[in-house]
């Protein structure tokens, strides 16, 4: 569809090239109708088009609900997701893009902007209770959906860490569509059928800063794609976006929405199934270090990423363009993962080693390694990053002659 978009005055460009900075996400991920609001909205925004993207795409999800579906064995995935937009700074635009994709769902479920959005994430047991059993009339359908919007995700990951805080194994359940229970004394509420989407904003020193190795290890982090996103341009003036006629668009949506609403079963198409046959392998493939931790379900990231895709389509199958948009939004998801985390194993004495490492082409021997931490690391300890270098394939272990005996001897693999 062509739309006439006035176009927004005095854009002042932004960002030279930056050498860590993810590169672009790919056009694929633009597919459909998703796509199209992106670029009618992104003239009239200082906000990152992948940021506002993500945001359609779960608040989508979230408003579409629990009826449609796609099943890999005993597992249902639903179209509720989780993301987490990821900023340089507290300047990279986040909430503005949010407040753009509220107003296209306010007009078009206003009942879902009204009741079924709410942020303040710190405990599981108030998490249960906003989506709880036994709250409607008798007769009426309970409305399960909710949106969780955190614009500070740090005090999320804050309350996570806190000892005796049900927040993470609350949130980690309600991404596999699993009954939420806290088996407390005081928070005897459960909630069946929850169909719970979230969205977190955070600037990257603040995510490496407040996630512990207990959410990176037991999948807390996993159930949420991170984007990297920054300020896209200067508008001092503002944009035209009240200009744009909205209609057209508002109507697909409701379509689509009406349409994903009805309980069903989406599967793959011939196509979208070779595809997917072919990709299967490198998204299954394990990753070492905190990459690995924070991407491990890619799967099952791109099928609910399709399922959404395919819904606002309207369409009966996930076909290949649906595929490939999830694909392209997951692999900058993965991308924005290592820009946030790089090549870091998240074991401080491993991550110390391979950078000494790298900076010495000859190798470094054992006692030269003990010497790195002024001999205030324990053997065994030394030991275990040794190890977990050698398990990802990034360092090679040799010897060396020295003062008549051979040394061991360790050395960054090229």
């Amino acid at each position: 569809m062509t739309t006439d978009r006035p176009q927004a005055p005095n854009v002042v460009a932004l960002h030279p090239p930056a050498d860590d900075w993810p590169e672009p996400i790919s056009a694929a991920a633009f597919h459909g109708l998703a796509g199209e609001v992106v670029a009618m909205i992104e003239p009239h925004t200082e906000s990152d088009p992948v940021a506002i993207l993500a945001q359609l795409l779960v608040a989508f999800g979230s408003c579409v609900g629990p009826g449609a579906h796609y099943a890999v064995e005993a597992t249902r995935h639903g179209a509720n997701e989780f993301v987490v937009l990821v900023g340089p700074s507290a300047k990279a635009r986040k909430g503005s893009s949010w407040d753009h994709v509220e107003r296209i769902f306010a007009e078009v479920d206003p009942g879902w902007s009204r009741g079924r959005v709410a942020s303040g994430l710190s405990s599981g047991e108030g998490l249960i209770w906003r989506v709880r059993d036994g709250v409607e009339p008798e007769g009426e359908a309970a409305d399960k959906r909710l949106l969780v919007l955190e614009s500070e995700f740090a005090s999320v990951l804050k309350s996570t860490g806190r000892e005796g805080n049900t927040l993470s194994p609350v949130v980690r359940n309600a991404w596999d569509h699993k009954v939420l229970q806290a088996l407390t004394k005081n928070s005897p509420a459960t909630a069946t059928g929850a169909h719970i989407s979230i969205v977190g904003h955070i600037t990257r020193d603040e995510l490496v800063r407040w996630i512990t190795a207990t959410e990176l290890a037991n999948g807390f982090l996993n159930r949420f794609m991170l984007f990297a996103v920054r300020r896209s341009k200067l508008l001092p003036e503002g944009g035209s976006i009240d200009a744009l006629d909205w209609g057209p668009v508002l109507a697909r949506l409701r379509a689509a929405l009406d349409h994903g609403r009805s309980p069903r079963r989406l599967g793959l198409d011939d196509e979208a199934r070779r595809r997917w046959w072919a990709v299967y392998p490198q998204l299954s493939t394990a990753v070492p270090g905190l990459l690995g931790a924070v991407t491990a379900r890619a799967e099952a990231h791109v099928v609910r990423l399709a399922l959404i895709y395919a819904l606002l389509d309207g369409a009966e199958e996930i076909g290949l363009a649906h595929m490939e948009a999830a694909l392209a939004v997951w692999a900058h998801a993965q991308r924005s993962a290592e820009w946030v985390f790089g090549d870091s194993l998240g074991d401080p004495v491993a991550d110390e080693i391979w950078r000494a490492l790298r900076d010495e082409p000859g190798g470094l021997t054992r006692t030269e390694i003990r010497d790195l931490f002024g001999r205030n690391r324990r053997g065994r300890d030394i030991d275990a990053a040794l190890g977990s270098l050698s398990a990802a394939g990034r360092i090679d272990r040799a010897s060396r002659q020295d003062r008549g005996r051979p040394a061991e001897l360790w050395r960054a693999r090229s």
